[in-house]
């Protein structure tokens, strides 16, 4: 099997400090992966690596059967991703920033024209059309940002943090949507710090410390943990950790 995400024992050190601890994982195409940890656990540093921006000190890996290492560029054009801060143009539609992102990923005229209908339909964003982006509540302008990531037909989609500050009618609705794109083919990398959300993924990952703590479906860890939510196998990790910090 080609892996949308496969990564080898990978290390990411500035100076001193070890930021990423020989992490190993694989995760299939059409998955919705999360990516968990608390701020400081590495996960900026081990997505910088997947996509291509960042090498690694030591270990290597593929994303989209493309060489972290050796072809970023590659990487890059395969990919979409939303940050947490919304950094669209607010001063333009909807329309007209679907419409700026798929010129600057080199669609022609009618190319741009289709994906503005379908975009419109799978991002749920009919009705507001021409309303500048400045006057959209935060959930509209999440999924414009989803829609702008999407424009170019990527192969995976990295999202940090997508639903932050997003009402929770609003967060169910984009999960809603995440699980779509990935019934169609799409591998999804998200990070969160809602668990509720991140028990929607098909598997997780838990950083803590620059260290792969845990990994596989969210059931299956809770199940082995004995505990009844993610929150609760989050929050002893997390604690687990620390303790053993403290006593190094």
């Amino acid at each position: 099997m080609e892996y949308a995400i496969q990564v080898d024992n990978l290390y990411k050190s500035f100076g001193p400090v070890q930021a990423v601890k020989g992490v190993s994982f694989s995760v299939p195409p059409g998955r919705i992966f999360g990516l968990l940890g608390p701020n400081g656990s590495g996960k900026s540093t081990l997505i910088r690596m997947i996509c291509g921006l960042m090498r690694p000190t030591q270990g290597g890996g593929s994303v989209l059967g493309f060489d972290i290492a050796t072809q970023s560029e590659s990487i890059k054009l395969n990919i979409g991703y939303m940050s947490q801060k919304f950094s669209l143009y607010e001063d333009l539609t909807i329309l007209e920033n679907i419409a700026f992102f798929g010129q600057i990923y080199g669609l022609s005229r009618p190319e741009i024209e289709n994906r503005r209908s379908e975009l419109r339909s799978e991002m749920r964003l009919e009705g507001n059309d021409h309303k500048l982006v400045a006057h959209l509540s935060g959930g509209w302008k999440q999924r414009v940002s989803l829609a702008c990531a999407c424009v170019h037909r990527p192969r995976l989609l990295i999202l940090d943090e997508p639903t932050a500050g997003v009402d929770p009618v609003s967060r169910r609705m984009f999960w809603d949507i995440l699980a779509e794109l990935a019934a169609g083919g799409i591998t999804v990398l998200v990070t969160t710090h809602y668990m509720d959300e991140a028990e929607r993924c098909d598997t997780v990952a838990l950083l803590f410390d620059g260290t792969l703590s845990s990994f596989g479906p969210p059931d299956v860890l809770m199940r082995e943990a004995g505990r009844e939510s993610l929150e609760d196998v989050f929050i002893d990790m997390f604690e687990t950790g620390v303790r053993g910090n403290v006593g190094a």
